[in-house]
């Protein structure tokens, strides 16, 4: 009986352990940073982030649903490319797009994407178009 009241501390102590760890490790913003890669999602407009030189900058933009509409993304695109080395891209029939660049110099560019709307049969779209942009500060 002992023992079983020793193991179950134990046990307990180690799920602790182990559920503060697993806080610890979790990004603390919104954007993801692991290895030197920073990556930004739909949630990231209008974001400003710090990149070193050296690391990627990973851009993924997902389209969406919505009354009848489709909003899909252009495809990625960098203003300075000195700053920010293109390194692929990628965008899909779904609406989708994601490219990744290398922070390649210190300085600040912005990476950007437009959203458009595609309208199922007997639905019309905004006149709006909108654009999605980050800035990326080098260091």
């Amino acid at each position: 009986m002992g023992t079983a009241k020793w193991s179950t501390a134990l046990g307990a102590a180690g799920l602790a352990l182990a559920a503060t760890t697993t806080t610890v490790a979790t990004p603390a913003s919104a954007h993801a940073f692991r290895a030197g890669r920073i990556v930004l999602t739909n949630a990231d407009n209008g974001r400003t982030v710090a990149a070193i030189v050296g690391g990627d900058v990973e851009v993924r933009l997902t389209h969406y649903r919505e009354r009848g509409l489709t909003y899909t993304w252009t495809a990625v695109s960098a203003s300075d490319s000195a700053v920010l080395g293109h390194r692929s891209d990628v965008t899909n029939p779904a609406g989708d797009a994601s490219a990744v660049y290398r922070a390649a110099a210190v300085g600040t560019a912005t990476v950007s994407a437009q959203r458009h709307c595609v309208p199922d049969p007997g639905n019309l779209c905004p006149l709006i178009v909108e654009t999605w942009k980050a800035t990326i500060q080098v260091k």
